[in-house]
């Protein structure tokens, strides 16, 4: 268990939430929520499908196996976007996901959804 548990805690952290603001998506206490991460208590499938709404890779908490990205789909500039990521420092990682959150949400406050996708030329 405590592979599960040391796993979730990387994806708590990964997104930047207090185990008190993780605990309350996935509907549990913060206590709670320690002891997952703690391997004293297994998480149970609702506050796992919770937390997956919120962006946590399950396949990855459960079994230490990322979920796989489908590449086949991307555009080249998607493709060139999510390279570059991927080179960049965790704390660079970090300043980017909260970039693009808080843009996405004024495109969602403004339009009522995200803005479309730039074509390629």
């Amino acid at each position: 268990m405590s592979g599960i548990g040391s796993r979730l805690r990387l994806e708590r952290e990964r997104l930047g939430l207090s185990q008190k603001n993780f605990g309350e998506i996935g509907g549990v206490e913060a206590n709670a929520q320690g002891k997952y991460e703690n391997g004293d208590r297994a998480p149970k499938a609702d506050y796992l499908s919770r937390v997956a709404e919120r962006g946590v890779d399950i396949l990855y908490v459960l079994t230490g196996s990322p979920t796989p990205i489908q590449l086949d789909n991307l555009s080249q500039v998607e493709e060139k976007v999510l390279g570059n990521y991927r080179a960049m420092f965790k704390e660079d990682q970090d300043a980017i996901r909260r970039l693009t959150a808080t843009l996405a949400e004024h495109s969602f406050a403004f339009n009522g959804k995200a803005k479309p996708a730039a074509q390629d030329s």
